[in-house]
């Protein structure tokens, strides 16, 4: 952290600098499936590895951010990475690096690059940061097959006001004559996706025109190219993992894969803190979910609506780069009441206080609380028997995977 830049300006230059330092490691992966969207990269990189390793594939998977414990980022052949060869692998890299400006990020990428290059596997499964376009993932000249995931509006301040111009940035990992998997996309978004593909030469199969997906009498069916795919349906909870299943198969698909790889990714996918079911406490129903932005909330949203009716409970809490009352308004529909907590150890969140403020605003009968123990033991005491949800933060459903909340 002594060595990130004061102001993090997106651009490729420090990633090349220092791979050159480290041998060009990305040019020694096995080969490489690139993600990049708003929403849904985790959940479809989770359904291609398991579907992967399950028609007997090693895999690497590079994924952001961590819940519990950072080696979760870097997966070789099957395993987190160990805490030896992590340790070894970041100071190989400091080194390498020799005093220079450098984000937390493109070091961390690096590291990664390092290790799956030295790990014999068969496939390399890269999950983009932010954007696409300079992210530091991006420094691979000829994937497998890139996948982009539905667009939304998040991180404006670095990539663009508009959904064209943030589609924009998610499309410049197309490259020239690799195929590209594309999730159903807002008109904008989609038409600067194709204008980018056009532009260097990148073949699409585009949700909607190339390929669809629906569920029916209790399968998945997914037409595309090659034919009529009849799956099970997701083990991924949420009427948005339908989309996501169906990127995942045409992406298995394309890289040539059968049965066996799309029976595996429906049904062995794992993919902690969406819309994860917990233990009951105090005798409340609780789910946990890691959606942070507006259109995941939405997903949130048509998630909750599908569940048996039920009183219903925020627990939230959130960056202080989120809009709450942008995040809290598709969620207000579902909920009757919220009660706001920090997040642990995150100084820049937002005040519970301010989180409560938006929620009244929206009609939900909100206060603060100092902690999640606390929030529930209150939720327990004045709805029993409710619904819990805790979302709004990532950093949030980490701390309360890794038993720190």
């Amino acid at each position: 952290m002594r060595l990130h830049p004061a102001e993090i300006d997106l651009t490729l230059d420090r990633m090349h600098r220092l791979l050159a330092a480290l041998g060009n490691p990305e040019r020694q992966l096995p080969p490489v499936i690139h993600i990049a969207g708003t929403n849904g990269k985790g959940s479809v990189q989770a359904m291609l590895r398991a579907g992967l390793e399950g028609a007997g594939g090693r895999v690497h998977a590079y994924t952001s951010p961590h819940l519990v414990r950072f080696h979760e980022r870097i997966r070789l052949a099957g395993a987190d990475i160990s805490e030896e060869a992590l340790c070894a692998v970041l100071e190989e890299v400091i080194e390498a690096n020799a005093g220079e400006e450098i984000t937390f990020f493109e070091a961390t990428t690096a590291a990664a690059f390092v290790a799956m290059a030295r790990t014999p596997a068969d496939w390399c499964l890269l999950e983009v940061g932010l954007g696409g376009r300079l992210d530091a993932t991006n420094v691979v000249d000829a994937p497998a097959l890139c996948v982009i995931t539905p667009v939304a509006l998040d991180h404006q301040e670095f990539l663009g006001e508009t959904l064209g111009e943030i589609a924009g940035e998610k499309a410049g990992i197309l490259k020239r004559g690799v195929r590209a998997v594309v999730a159903r996309q807002a008109e904008a978004a989609e038409e600067v996706i194709e204008q980018v593909a056009a532009r260097v030469g990148a073949p699409l199969l585009v949700e909607g025109q190339h390929w669809h997906a629906q569920p029916e009498r209790g399968r998945l069916v997914v037409q595309d190219e090659t034919g009529l795919a009849d799956v099970p349906l997701p083990v991924l909870r949420g009427p948005h993992q339908m989309a996501n299943a169906g990127v995942a198969v045409v992406a298995l698909r394309a890289l040539g894969q059968g049965d066996a790889a799309l029976e595996a990714a429906m049904r062995r996918a794992e993919w902690p803190a969406r819309m994860q079911r917990l233990e009951k406490r105090e005798g409340l129903e609780i789910w946990l979910d890691g959606g942070h932005n507006p259109a995941a909330a939405e997903v949130l949203a048509a998630g909750l609506g599908e569940l048996p009716e039920r009183e219903t409970v925020l627990v939230v809490a959130m960056l202080a780069n989120r809009a709450p009352e942008a995040f809290l308004t598709p969620l207000a529909a579902q909920a009757q009441a919220l009660v706001a907590v920090p997040i642990p150890d995150e100084p820049k969140a937002h005040a519970p206080e301010t989180i409560a403020r938006a929620a009244e605003r929206l009609g939900l009968a909100a206060r603060a609380a100092p902690g999640l123990d606390t929030a529930l033991a209150e939720v327990a005491r004045e709805h029993p028997g409710a619904r819990v949800v805790i979302c709004g933060s990532l950093y949030l459903a980490g701390a309360v995977l890794g038993g720190r909340a």
